[in-house]
């Protein structure tokens, strides 16, 4: 029988239910898909620094896999998107540096997969960067 766990971060994961009616990951079986997290606080604010939005999006996203009892040593692939201005012909280094830093300093020397998209808008009119992932649970184990 398949087991399905939905996850509710607390602060702004419950605000989601009550204003847009969605969750923030669900976990089946050992499978977890996690909704898009932004670089918000619980109450919707995005920093002014581009670096602290990307750090506090993959702090959202751990939060958000402990509801459903992962963590980032369980991901497997990485979705991101990222604000870009139409015409721009790539995601800019001010992106990619901080996402690569985040990726080592979370994932302990492991690579899931990873795939960027930019994007000229998100949820948030100053969201730039939004961040969801896939996780096995105790895959490693």
């Amino acid at each position: 029988m398949t087991t399905v766990t939905f996850g509710t971060t607390p602060g702004y994961g419950e605000k989601m239910i009550e204003l847009l009616g969605y969750g923030q990951a669900v976990r089946v079986d050992n499978r977890v898909e996690t909704s898009g997290q932004g670089g918000w606080d619980d109450d919707f604010h995005i920093p002014d620094s581009l670096e602290d939005e990307i750090v506090r999006a993959f702090d959202n996203v751990e939060r958000t896999l402990a509801t459903v009892g992962a963590s980032w040593k369980d991901v497997i692939h990485i979705n991101s998107y990222h604000k870009v201005t139409p015409g721009e012909e790539a995601i800019g280094e001010d992106h990619n540096s901080v996402m690569a830093e985040q990726f080592r300093r979370r994932l302990d020397g492991r690579a899931p997969v990873w795939t960027q998209t930019g994007v000229t808008v998100l949820g948030l009119a100053a969201m730039r960067v939004e961040i969801r992932v896939t996780a096995i649970v105790n895959a490693s184990d």
